[in-house]
Parts: structure tokens; C-alpha cells; sequence
């Protein structure tokens, strides 16, 4: 199980989405940022903390690969993830921040075996043990699914009844697995967007993602330095 050590490693802020990016890049007040071949980065401290914000790109394909190249570019103490995720009407609500412990791929379809284990294969249980309460912000610890679509109305019963889902998103399936294989531990926070119902979701067909993805990040950006500190104060004490 990883393990959080306060010995070197800098910390590593995974933000996927562009419109999750554009809203750090304001927040810290457009700082000059740097390419690599997986991402934008830029390097900062917060918490008391040498700190990368990576720009990781949207998607199960990026998210893994993104994530396995700063784990070998930098070797962090701690993977941050934070963004956004569409939640599930009467299952939660715009602004809700989730704190993730499990994460679940849902858009596996095995037809040659067994489909529960091609599940089980890719679900991944995030060790939070080193968290103490007060959180540096409300929270709800939570299970998050993960698929390479937006959520589609028709199956939200099947998320709620199989998976027992309040929200989803694109990446962080992709994160917390390939950051447990590297035994690195692993922090996602993801801020509730816009909902979703059988009828359809309330930002589909609109151009107001970008506005509410801003909107809810900026409380995740502020907080940030705080949870930084959350995780390596219980280490000196």
C-alpha cells in the first residue's frame, strides 16, 4: 500500500481537462509554463512544498500516460488530481466536492470472459489514511466512475443500480490505478460541475462548461496549499 514519506519528492498536481487548466493557469496568474511531451507544466510551491501543476489532457489514454511520466520525471511524494466530474441528479449537487477513495471504470465490456473481474481489474481503492479531519474544506468521501464519454442519459440507472455511482468523469480511473501500480500515493479531488438526469444534462448542447469548470475549480485552487499541508502535517506530528 503507498506509503506518504516527508523524505524529498516534490508534489504533482494532475489537472486534465483544458478548461480545468485555463482556470489554474488565472488562478496563478498566467506563470510562464513549460512543455514536455506528455503536457504543459509549471513548477511553484504550495504548502510549503516544491509543487508541479501538469497539464495531464482529457481522456483514460492521456490521464495514464501523463500520470506514469511524472511519476518518472519527478518522483513525487504525492499525485494531487483535481477537476471537475458530472454528477447525478438527486445524487449530489453542482459544487459538491467529492474526495475520492474509489475509483471504477465502467466503460469495459468484456464478451469473451468474465465482465465483474475485466471491472474489478481496473477498480482501485485509494488508502486516505494519512488524511486527518478537519479537511482543509467540506467534503464527501466518495466512490468516482470513470469512461471516455461525457454521461450518457441512458445509462444513469445503471450507474446508480450497478455501481452505486454519484458522479463521473473522464481521468481519474486511469490516475489512481496507474499511481497505485507505481505504489505512489494518491490524492483526487473532484468539484461537481453540472448534473445529469435520464432526460439528459442540464450543460449538454450549451457552451457553458468552460464557465461552470472555472466556477467550481477556483474553491478546489484555494484549498489546494491547505490539503498539501493536511497530508505531510500528521507526518511531523
Amino acid at each position: 500500500m503507498p506509503k506518504i514519506s516527508d523524505e524529498g519528492g516534490e508534489v504533482v498536481i494532475i489537472i486534465s481537462a483544458n478548461a480545468e487548466w485555463s482556470a489554474a493557469l488565472q488562478y496563478f496568474h498566467q506563470p510562464p509554463v513549460e512543455t514536455s511531451p506528455l503536457g504543459a507544466f509549471f513548477q511553484i510551491q504550495l504548502g510549503n512544498r516544491e509543487a508541479v501543476l501538469f497539464h495531464g489532457g482529457w481522456g483514460k489514454i492521456a490521464a495514464a500516460a501523463g500520470t506514469q511520466y511524472v511519476i518518472d520525471r519527478w518522483q513525487p511524494a504525492l499525485v494531487i488530481n483535481l477537476g471537475t466530474c458530472g454528477g447525478l441528479e438527486d445524487r449530489t449537487r453542482v459544487g459538491e466536492i467529492l474526495l475520492v477513495d474509489k475509483t471504477l471504470v465502467y466503460d469495459i465490456y468484456e464478451r469473451m470472459g468474465d465482465p465483474a473481474a475485466a471491472i474489478a481489474h481496473y477498480t482501485t481503492q485509494i488508502d486516505l489514511s494519512y488524511l486527518s479531519e478537519p479537511y482543509p474544506q467540506i467534503v464527501r468521501r466518495s466512490q468516482l466512475v470513470s469512461a471516455d464519454q461525457d454521461i450518457d442519459p441512458d445509462l444513469v440507472h445503471k450507474l446508480v443500480d450497478d455501481f452505486g455511482a454519484v458522479a463521473a468523469d473522464w481521468e481519474s480511473g486511469a490516475i489512481a490505478w496507474t499511481a497505485h501500480r507505481n505504489d505512489v500515493p494518491c490524492l483526487i479531488l473532484r468539484a461537481v460541475s453540472d448534473l445529469v438526469d435520464p432526460l439528459g444534462g442540464e450543460i449538454y448542447d450549451s457552451e457553458d462548461f468552460k464557465d461552470r469548470a472555472e466556477s467550481v475549480m477556483l474553491p478546489l485552487l484555494r484549498a489546494l496549499p491547505n490539503w498539501i499541508r493536511c497530508v505531510f502535517w500528521g507526518l511531523k506530528n
